[in-house]
């Protein structure tokens, strides 16, 4: 099958443009941007080679604009698309995409996570160069695996970071 890779241009730890796994699976994608209109790359690259799925890895960086572009790729093109990317923030705030695609996708399917303790992590704690908690700052900070943490809500709230 012929799948559109999209990943922001915001997040090159594994290269701009570049989609990469935890586990060193790698592939090139089209970067994209704020000001980018999805719609109008898809279709010009669904004219030169039909395409059978859009992936956009990195959901959470698509403008609200962009979520409703994807939206019409699905809608006008018929062309699959699959996002993928983080609901919340580290201080439990929904990134402007995830908060769109979560109005408008015609389905939800979520990739679990499970806490130190076993239970569903649904939340994200970022963490500073010395391993402390961070509740302030800007929302979009790209680092390694190092400088997060998925717990769930009980043991973000207490930012219990592992058994005591």
């Amino acid at each position: 099958m012929l799948t559109c890779l999209l990943t922001a241009a915001i997040d090159g730890r594994a290269g701009t443009g570049r989609i990469a796994s935890r586990i060193g699976i790698a592939k090139d994608a089209f970067s994209f941007e704020d000001a980018d209109d999805l719609h109008d790359k898809v279709q010009t690259l669904h004219t030169e080679a039909p395409l059978d799925c859009v992936l956009v890895d990195e959901a959470q960086f698509l403008t609200p604009t962009q979520v409703w572009q994807l939206a019409g790729i699905a809608d006008d093109l018929g062309i699959p698309v699959l996002c993928y990317g983080l609901r919340t923030d580290f201080q439990g705030k929904l990134f402007p995409g995830s908060e769109t695609l979560l109005a408008i996708a015609d389905q939800l399917r979520e990739i679990r996570t499970i806490c130190w303790c076993g239970a569903k992590a649904i939340m994200v704690l970022r963490l500073d160069e010395h391993g402390h908690p961070v509740q302030t700052g800007a929302q979009v900070h790209i680092g390694g695996n190092e400088q997060y943490i998925s717990l769930c809500r009980r043991h973000w709230k207490t930012q219990q970071l592992a058994k005591i």
